[in-house]
């Protein structure tokens, strides 16, 4: 785990704790613990930083600082911020949970899903002509290429739904599947 080294700056323990916890859930969900941490202190963080503000508070080199800033601002997860008599770049981080959610899901969808969608339309082509394919491996295809133009369809729609009727649907979602008598655990008693 990356430790936060002893600095003039010292973190608020809660804020310290919260950048290291984050940076280990970003490790788990793919993103560099670095990227992570400093994403977290810009969250917590109750007016734009610098890049040297950033890399004394956390005890990281300046050039995996300056790497993890670029990463962050191509997810759009934090902005520049001009500030009046300093000439160096400030940094905040987006504070709208939902733009947050909204801008990485985004990303994981064109890493992840986008290129799915593109290979399966080429390779259902393919296999719809192929005799030597067999009837499972057909049917699988189909199966893959349905579920993951669905998930596309979707994302889609779902950006659409303004965010306190998202959160409300999120809400009713557990009365709506007792309701409906249906879930995981249901199903597979019932089977």
């Amino acid at each position: 785990m990356t430790e936060i080294a002893d600095s003039t700056k010292r973190l608020p323990a809660a804020v310290e704790q919260f950048v290291l916890r984050w940076g280990d859930m970003g490790g788990q969900w793919g993103v560099n613990r670095s990227v992570a941490q400093i994403h977290a202190l810009l969250y917590l963080a109750d007016r734009p930083m610098t890049a040297e503000d950033i890399a004394e508070s956390l005890g990281m080199a300046r050039s995996n600082v300056s790497n993890s800033i670029r990463e962050l601002i191509g997810w759009k997860l934090i902005r520049r911020v001009p500030q009046l008599g300093d000439r160096r770049d400030h940094y905040e981080a987006e504070a709208d949970l939902w733009q947050m959610l909204t801008r990485i899901a985004q990303g994981r969808k064109e890493r992840e899903i986008d290129p799915m969608v593109e290979a399966l339309g080429p390779v259902l082509a393919a296999a719809e002509h192929d005799p030597a394919l067999s009837a499972v491996a057909r049917k699988r295809l189909k199966e893959m290429h349905g579920f993951v133009t669905t998930i596309d369809s979707w994302y889609g729609q779902m950006l659409t739904v303004p965010p306190n009727t998202l959160m409300s649907l999120i809400k009713m979602g557990s009365k709506v599947v007792g309701l409906l008598g249906v879930g995981r655990g249901r199903a597979d008693k019932a089977t």
